[in-house]
């Protein structure tokens, strides 16, 4: 049975309300450990003071005493004066999006309907709501409800379209946009979404990622477009692992949200692995070949922070490891590797020099790190917690990024969200959910001076790469494309492919002909070379053909 939105927004709450019952109450925890298992009580006596009967019941699994909680600032203050508890943990990004959901939950409640763009803007925000406190499992669960919906949405949009385009007299003639232009066979059956966009190091590394557009290396570099900054990127890390100690030991991955930092691990991870050199495409083959590529396969760690559990983890081979230097030295050789920095990680202190002896023995190695910044800042006020403490986190990186340098063979790339100017303070919009509230700033700036000492810094896409980029994922073969079969031509089709198909001197030229998109706006625009706006007009009219233009 068919989903309706009001049972997407049901299910929405339904996944939230937990979650946030648990951030309240480990917040509240941080200043009155006496409150979080009666934080509702703090509501209570709030609507008693303004006149509510006193036996009123107040469930804390109910979304609205939740985001009263979340958005009403004279709650905390009535008991504290000055006291907002969630400023510091959710932020202004934080707030917004519980005021957001708020609204959303008093809709639902009175009945009210949601279109299918309202329904997809709650499930949005429900989404990186529960990123931002770090419930990543649930914010999955959302996202999957969320995928849905759009896939839902564009079917209706394909069929409104397809039947306007059935009744539409101009169109007769014309041939369909998909042999001109043939995208890939998952955006030309309807199984492309546009989460395969947002690349996820964590899956990749684990296994656990279904599409083989970015689990496979082979198939990852096909659909990749090679920007000059992930040239430069790949070239960098191939000479390091060769052993060039002239190349960068230490990158810095910082632009903006969405920027492409992910995506750009992603090449590192697959360069690494070893592959034979004819594997890959072409130019991938050119850009490794020219740089040293030897098929050597290099130790690989992928730490992406909001999977990383600040009170430790059992492996599968029965090893508990509780740090992120732990988890580092895990990965690079397991027990074996865990055992040389087994103290450090027992008692939450800094390897120190057993650090730079686990580098020597595993080299050649890439270690990614990913959202460093959201695992530092769960460590905020926590001396309790088996990953240590706020303040160990920025002595490893010191310790990681000095190591490395001194190492040959080892490569760190780490991810860092970008401020708008430089200044530590001033986020880029879309950049404070990433870092999450003032824990998540302090250790932002901090992560920055000690990463910023060593590491090289990283380019990131330029606006008219990133057109490119998205036109290899989504077409085959969007540069050379065959003419139509010769002979009687059609209306209108016959006016562009006569165009196309010969030279302004009127000369025949090649049976294959080059279709350019290019970008000479910051919109992307499709235009079809060498026709031009003085080809054939037609006989009805001025203007040139419409498919011409």
């Amino acid at each position: 049975m068919a989903l309706s939105n009001r049972d997407r927004i049901d299910r929405l709450f339904q996944v939230l309300a937990p979650v946030v019952d648990d951030f309240i109450s480990s917040v509240i925890a941080q200043v009155d450990a006496g409150l979080p298992a009666e934080w509702v009580s703090l509501v209570q006596a709030k609507d008693v003071k303004n006149g509510a009967p006193s036996g009123t019941t107040y469930d804390p699994r109910d979304p609205q005493v939740q985001f009263r909680m979340l958005t009403e600032g004279s709650i905390a203050n009535d008991l504290k004066e000055g006291w907002y508890p969630f400023s510091q943990t959710l932020g202004r990004a934080g707030e917004t999006f519980a005021n957001e959901l708020r609204e959303v939950y008093n809709s639902w409640s009175d009945n009210g309907t949601f279109t299918d763009d309202d329904a997809y803007r709650a499930l949005d925000t429900a989404e990186r709501f529960l990123k931002l406190v770090g419930a990543a499992a649930e914010a999955d669960e959302i996202k999957a409800i969320r995928l849905n919906l759009r896939r839902v949405t564009a079917d209706k949009e394909d069929k409104r379209l397809l039947k306007a385009a059935v009744g539409n007299p101009e169109a007769t003639g014309l041939r369909p946009w998909r042999e001109v232009l043939q995208p890939h066979d998952d955006v030309a059956t309807g199984n492309f979404h546009a989460s395969e966009f947002a690349a996820d190091l964590y899956k990749v590394a684990t296994g656990g990622e279904a599409d083989s557009d970015y689990g496979d290396p082979v198939e990852f570099f096909r659909r990749t477009y090679l920007t000059e900054g992930l040239r430069d990127l790949i070239g960098r890390a191939v000479r390091r692992f060769s052993g060039d100690d002239n190349a960068s030991p230490v990158i810095n991955l910082q632009t903006n949200f969405g920027g492409g930092k992910t995506h750009s691990m992603l090449s590192l991870w697959h360069v690494a692995a070893g592959l034979p050199l004819v594997s890959f495409p072409q130019e991938t083959q050119e850009l490794l070949m020219a740089n040293g590529y030897s098929e050597t396969k290099v130790n690989r760690v992928a730490i992406v922070g909001n999977h990383l559990s600040p009170s430790g983890v059992v492996k599968s081979d029965g090893t508990q490891v509780n740090t992120i230097w732990g988890e580092l030295a895990w990965q690079l050789g397991g027990a074996d590797a865990y055992a040389m920095i087994l103290k450090a990680d027992q008692d939450r202190t800094h390897p120190g020099a057993a650090l730079h002896e686990l580098l020597e023995t595993y080299a050649p190695a890439v270690i990614l790190i990913d959202e460093w910044v959201a695992y530092a800042r769960s460590l905020v006020g926590r001396a309790d917690l088996a990953g240590g403490t706020f303040d160990d986190q920025f002595t490893f990186a010191q310790s990681l990024t000095e190591a490395a340098k001194g190492t040959s063979g080892i490569l760190v790339a780490i991810s860092i969200p970008a401020s708008e100017s430089g200044e530590d303070a001033d986020l880029v919009a879309g950049n404070a959910e990433e870092v999450g509230g003032a824990n998540g700033l302090e250790a932002l700036k901090r992560l920055q001076n000690v990463v910023r000492r060593v590491a090289d810094q990283w380019r990131p896409a330029s606006s008219a790469e990133a057109y490119h980029i998205v036109k290899q994922r989504l077409l085959s073969s969007p540069m050379l494309l065959p003419l139509p079969p010769s002979g009687p031509p059609r209306e209108p089709t016959s006016r562009c492919t006569g165009n196309i198909a010969t030279t302004s001197h009127g000369k025949p030229e090649s049976r294959r002909t080059r279709i350019a998109l290019d970008v000479p706006t910051p919109s992307i625009q499709r235009r079809l070379t060498p026709c031009t706006r003085n080809g054939p007009r037609s006989k009805d009219s001025s203007a040139p053909a419409a498919c011409c233009g």
